[in-house]
């Protein structure tokens, strides 16, 4: 293997999570001492609890490192890491950028400057539809790439206005693409992938886990320049998106709705507490333009 097909590999194991590559990869980036690595020194050094050793060793030591690579080109995936010069710019700037990304599509619609993440309700009120197809029209004339998370509700609703009105789109997932998540989605994914871009830092065997999706947002406000929410319960994904957009820089935009919604709670408390009211979408491309 050498130093790029080894990261992929180390990355696909299980027991490795964002912070334990990190540390690997501090130590040494050609990822070769995992050869010979003992136990104590993973749990010592690495700071590895006893299962995840369990795991990672048996996974290092037991599966075949061409086996990933060879499936991914068989099924037009393509692989790219966080040190090669395809990797999305916007995202490679984040403080936790992932370190392997898969691709099905267009990858490079993900490096685009003109970008904005679009997140919200998975249940959407007709008020909530009625402001994407108002906003997002003129976001796509001006030539934004409009990402989002293939969800139920607002995020396949982005996707799918962007694909009418001929722009580009980024649906980035919380599985492996063998497992599109919902699976009532599998049929438009396959689209995205054919005409736009699907990504995922999963390897397509992964199935979809709860706390895949938080890790997800992180993505999808890393490859913008804003984020979007449309409308979003108090305690929703939505907001923490948004906080991650606001961790990472990134500018947050909210469309404010009824006292009476419940759907409009997250998005009224975000604009209480800084994020840009937008009512039309000079309100966001004035923010983004200056």
């Amino acid at each position: 293997m050498n130093e790029r097909e080894r990261l992929i590999y180390v990355h696909s194991c299980q027991g490795v999570y964002w912070s334990t590559l990190k540390r690997f990869i501090t130590y040494d980036r050609t990822l070769k001492f995992l050869d010979n690595v003992s136990e104590s020194d993973l749990g010592t050094y690495f700071q590895m609890r006893p299962n995840q050793i369990r795991q990672f060793l048996q996974s290092f030591h037991s599966n075949n490192p061409q086996q990933l690579l060879s499936s991914c080109k068989q099924k037009g995936v393509k692989i790219i890491t966080l040190f090669d010069n395809e990797f999305p710019l916007l995202l490679r700037q984040i403080f936790d950028p992932p370190w392997v990304l898969y691709a099905k599509g267009k990858l490079e619609i993900s490096c685009r400057k003109k970008s904005i993440g679009v997140v919200g309700s998975r249940t959407p009120t007709t008020n909530a539809v009625e402001s994407l197809r108002k906003i997002l029209p003129d976001l796509i004339d001006n030539e934004y790439m409009i990402t989002s998370g293939l969800a139920y509700g607002v995020d396949t609703l982005a996707h799918k206005i962007t694909c009418e009105f001929n722009g580009d789109t980024v649906a980035v997932i919380g599985s492996g693409f063998d497992y599109i998540y919902p699976r009532k989605h599998i049929s438009f994914s396959e689209t995205l992938a054919k005409h736009h871009l699907l990504l995922s830092e999963y390897p397509p065997y992964t199935r979809p886990q709860k706390w895949h999706f938080p890790a997800r947002n992180r993505i999808i406000s890393g490859l913008t320049r804003g984020v979007l929410v449309v409308e979003a319960k108090k305690k929703s994904g939505s907001l923490i998106t948004a906080d991650q957009a606001l961790e990472q820089g990134r500018e947050v935009f909210a469309i404010p709705g009824s006292i009476h919604e419940p759907n409009a709670e997250g998005t009224n408390f975000l604009i209480q507490q800084g994020a840009k009211l937008v009512q039309n979408s000079t309100d966001i491309l004035s923010e983004l333009t200056e």
